[in-house]
Formats: structure tokens, C-alpha cells, sequence
């Protein structure tokens, strides 16, 4: 029980700061690439952009961070019937310079993070797009959880409020306090995700803050 109680204390301990920090499990990795040279150089470029945006406004900030990450080539491992499928953690799209939209999101949330921005005002939200049979995940910068969110999405360079998404459907959000039913004008309602068999969000938290993977 003490071992317990001691594995809990320290798991939300970590949870309290995120920093992007290669291991050497990473660095062979690297070494031993192909790619090596587009990979150093990239891992470069986004610890630059984290220099240069430090003390950027907000907008700007979130604008930057959006851009850079949506320049990393997407890939397609969504099954049919909108299932999301591997969660990578920010050091994995970065090194293999390729992910689906959670990637995306993913490594916005946590580099944002890093750069000072309150956990409590991003959240991850999963959404239709009208036309389209696949949910789709982009990110949510909100001032409070009675603010129009801001959108960080793969699919477009542009940091705009929700309302000006016209062919995004909200469907829930979620960050690693709260979860919420929400609409393009704010959150409405506090729910609970029933992540089935396999809690991908817990499994991440668990890769990103514990394992540094």
C-alpha cells in the first residue's frame, strides 16, 4: 500500500511540468537513421521557435507554434468508422516527422505547455467535419470555459475562433482536468468519455510525463 500511495504521489507530481527532453533511447535512435540530418534539423528549428516565442503575445504565440507544427507531413492511420488510432508522444512526431491530427494536436498542447501556457485553458477536442465520414482532433486555446475557443487545427494555418469554423461539429474536449460537451461558442456541460478498452489519453500521460517516450 505505501508503494502504492508513493507511485501516485510521484505520477501527479509529474503531471504538474512538461519539458521536451531527448533520452538516450532517442538520441541512438537518431543516430543510427537514415534520416539523421532532416531529423537534427528539425529537433533544431522547433527548440529555435520555442526561444523565439517565449515572450511573443498570445496570438502570436499560438499562431507560431500552430504554423511550425503543421509544416510536419500528415499520415493516415485513421480506421474506418472514426477511429482514432496510435497516440503519439511529442518526441515521436517530431523525430519521424509525420502523424495523423491527434499528433498534431498533441505536440501543440504539450510544447505550449512548456512555453507557460495553462494547462486549464487547452483542451483537445474531437469534432466532425461536415462532408466527411472520419472525427477529426485539433486543439483549443480558451480564456475561460465560458469563451469562444480558439482553434489550433493541422487543416488550416490560421488561429481563428470556433464560430468562423463553419464545417467543424463540435463533439467533446478534454485536457487533464476536466471533460466537457461544448459548442462553437463555449463549453456547456461537464461529461464523462468512455474510452472503451484502452484509455489512450491515460496511456499517453502515463509515455509523455513518466516514461519521457
Amino acid at each position: 500500500m505505501k508503494r502504492t500511495i508513493i507511485l501516485i504521489f510521484l505520477f501527479a507530481f509529474t503531471l504538474n511540468a512538461y519539458e521536451f527532453k531527448l533520452n538516450k533511447k532517442d538520441i541512438k535512435y537518431i543516430n543510427k537513421s537514415v534520416k539523421k540530418p532532416f531529423i537534427v534539423n528539425r529537433l533544431k528549428k522547433y527548440e529555435e521557435l520555442k526561444i523565439k516565442v517565449k515572450d511573443y503575445n498570445l496570438i502570436r504565440k499560438l499562431s507560431h507554434i500552430n504554423s511550425f507544427v503543421n509544416k510536419i507531413l500528415p499520415a493516415y492511420d485513421l480506421a474506418e468508422n472514426s477511429s482514432i488510432d496510435y497516440w503519439a508522444t511529442p518526441k515521436e512526431f517530431l523525430i519521424q516527422g509525420h502523424g495523423d491530427c491527434e499528433d498534431y494536436a498533441i505536440t501543440k498542447y504539450f510544447t505550449l505547455l512548456e512555453l507557460g501556457i495553462p494547462k486549464e485553458k487547452l483542451y483537445f477536442a474531437v469534432v466532425d467535419i461536415k462532408g466527411q465520414r472520419d472525427s477529426h482532433m485539433v486543439l483549443l486555446y480558451l480564456e475561460n470555459i465560458k469563451s469562444t475557443p480558439l482553434v489550433l487545427d493541422n487543416l488550416s494555418f490560421k488561429v481563428i475562433p470556433f464560430t468562423k469554423r463553419k464545417k467543424l461539429i463540435p463533439k467533446f474536449a478534454f485536457n487533464e482536468i476536466d471533460s466537457y460537451r461544448f459548442n462553437p461558442e463555449g463549453f456547456t456541460k461537464k461529461v464523462r468519455i468512455k474510452w472503451g478498452k484502452e484509455n489512450k489519453w491515460e496511456k499517453l500521460l502515463n509515455r509523455v510525463y513518466v516514461l519521457n517516450e
